[in-house]
């Protein structure tokens, strides 16, 4: 079994992010992957009203998963809910999808559709330059208020601003009706509210509550590693 990791919005690194999680994978002999987001600047074109959004970190994640043909289970994390449902149809090698603290839109719906008519405090929204990002002031105590303190210290680092259009794109397709599909609730998320990911779950095929803040690959990378193991 192989896992294809992706991370959320406004950060870049997916390797760091995921790095937790995929050291423990691999001490239980899975080997795993992270690909980059163009979005997120994580490409040849920085961000912006005319950079990548969408269909660009769909393609990423289409190939990442296309580089063999071991079967493998995506790990999507918050807005990279949204990337994954697309990207994953038709994707032969994908036999499972898990969603940390994520989306699980239907086709036609975005990122925006699952927003609040008001901006949460802790992002901000620049639509003249095109660009969103989380705060970094608040980004501690509401995204990595469990995690070890040199983690959360090089997890601020990592804040980038990502494409704002991300937000309005909608996805054409859904593999999530189509695979098995585990939800990971985070009931100490700061940023996603454990009431918000349960309505988001009632899409999965399983779910199960952990206790942890936005990133528990992060805080309790065991616990990922053993809902991922568990798959085989």
């Amino acid at each position: 079994m192989r896992v294809v990791f992706v991370h959320g919005a406004c950060v870049r690194d997916g390797s760091w992010w995921w790095h937790r999680a995929a050291a423990a994978l691999r001490e239980r002999g899975i080997g795993s992957v992270a690909p980059a987001l163009p979005s997120c600047g994580e490409g040849d074109r920085p961000a912006g009203p005319r950079g990548p959004g969408l269909p660009e970190d769909v393609a990423a994640v289409r190939a990442a998963v296309s580089e063999g043909d071991e079967p493998t289970v995506i790990v999507a994390h918050s807005y990279g809910g949204i990337v994954a449902a697309e990207a994953a149809v038709g994707a032969e090698p994908v036999r499972h999808l898990v969603l940390v603290s994520s989306y699980l839109p239907e086709p036609g719906e975005s990122l925006s559709t699952f927003g609040a008519d008001t901006p949460p405090p802790f992002l901000h929204f620049d639509p003249d330059g095109g660009t969103f990002g989380a705060r970094p002031e608040q980004f501690t105590e509401t995204f990595v208020q469990d995690c070890p303190p040199d983690v959360a210290r090089h997890a601020a680092t990592l804040l980038v601003r990502q494409t704002l259009a991300v937000t309005q794109q909608p996805v054409r397709a859904a593999a999530w009706h189509d695979l098995p599909t585990t939800y990971v609730v985070c009931t100490e998320d700061r940023g996603t509210p454990a009431a918000a990911q349960r309505e988001f779950s009632r899409r999965a095929d399983e779910v199960i509550e952990v206790k942890a803040g936005h990133h528990p690959f992060l805080s309790r990378p065991q616990t990922v590693a053993d809902v991922v193991e568990g798959l085989r």
